[in-house]
């Protein structure tokens, strides 16, 4: 057995207090990893015991373990000042509490999971920030309390952060994301989807603050235009996925932009973008980015998008999915040539049920 590191996922629903607490008293000072994800029956006692006996851990994953609550992170905080990674995905009762302790115990924490902790606030953020400000990840998903305050305080004491998902933080606006940018210069992860207050001006701000972005997660943003991504497109010259879903402006602008000035673009997702056409897939395909490097296109609910884009989409070697659902002009004709190609088996193609006998 390796007492270093420790995975009970595929046990979850057996693993009780007093197995995490035996565990801890075998390994000691010896483990470093243990992932608890999905064992709901372990609560604040047991990871006390865990505290103590286990003070060289560096990542703890208590994903699901939704009887934890403030007490386990004053433990940790109390004991284990190596914790570098801890998840606390969907840990409902912890609350700013919980980062006040981390901050002042676990200062050499670098990623931090709050997803759906939804008690958690600016205040706790602050907390956090000043304490832990070597902190690179930071996932927030669902902490529908946060407001642009919070980002204030990461950009201000955390320039080192990487990574960070606000996925519907739906408070977020413009002068929280323009700020975290000029300070978090190394933001390479980011995702704002569901941020419907975002427009523009924070696109801008990513474009002329963080040239290192990879990563832009913007679904439902439905406020951005060409204007913003034609600044990302022009400065971020390293992005390699994109998720524009249901940025309903959005035009086959953005798509030239893209094609010209992102060569490493892999993934990209336009659905429910309406008036995308022909021609920016055309300026999409005969790129650099296009031929080389595409594998992801979803094209789903794109009313405009004909027989003509499957066209331009054989000069992308490398597609492995296009996904058209509900692409009402994409016929049984322009489909077919598809499965008789290079591409199959490893091609995968999504597209209106109504076009499935194609035979």
């Amino acid at each position: 057995i390796n007492w270093q590191k420790i995975d009970l996922f595929n046990f979850q629903t057996d693993i009780e207090g007093r197995v995490v607490e035996n565990i801890s008293k075998r390994c000691g000072g010896f483990l470093r990893q243990l992932s608890l994800r999905g064992c709901l029956s372990v609560g604040d006692a047991s990871m006390k015991t865990f505290s103590q006996n286990c003070r060289n851990i560096e990542v703890l994953n208590l994903n699901g373990c939704t009887k934890i609550t403030d007490s386990t992170c004053l433990s940790l905080s109390k004991f284990c000042c190596k914790l570098k990674q801890l998840d606390l995905t969907s840990c409902v009762s912890v609350t700013n509490h919980s980062l006040k302790a981390l901050s002042d115990g676990c200062r050499m924490l670098e990623m931090l999971n709050l997803s759906w902790c939804d008690q958690i606030t600016r205040d706790g953020i602050e907390a956090l920030a000043r304490g832990c400000n070597n902190v690179r990840a930071l996932f927030l998903r669902g902490c529908t309390q946060l407001e642009d305050g919070a980002l204030k305080h990461l950009q201000k004491h955390c320039p080192e952060l990487t990574t960070i998902n606000m996925q519907s933080c739906s408070q977020i606006t413009d002068d929280g994301l323009v700020s975290l940018c000029r300070g978090c210069h190394k933001l390479q992860i980011l995702c704002i989807s569901g941020c419907s207050n975002i427009t523009d001006a924070s696109l801008s701000a990513l474009g002329l603050n963080c040239p290192r972005l990879k990563i832009l997660e913007a679904a439902r943003c439905s406020q951005v235009t060409d204007t913003g991504f034609t600044v990302l497109a022009r400065n971020c010259h390293e992005m390699e996925k994109m998720d524009l879903e249901e940025c309903i402006l959005v035009t086959d602008n953005t798509l030239v932009q893209l094609a010209i000035h992102c060569p490493r673009l892999q993934a990209l997702s336009l659905s429910h973008c309406e008036l995308i056409t022909d021609d920016g897939i055309r300026a999409l395909s005969s790129s650099v980015c296009g031929q080389e490097r595409l594998t992801v296109v979803e094209l789903d609910n794109c009313p405009l998008i004909t027989d003509v884009t499957l066209e331009h989409l054989k000069n992308c070697h490398r597609l492995e999915r296009i996904e058209l659902y509900d692409c009402q002009q994409v016929t049984r004709a322009g489909i077919k040539p598809w499965f008789l190609s290079r591409f199959l088996p490893r091609f995968w193609l999504g597209f209106c049920t109504a076009l499935c006998d194609i035979s």
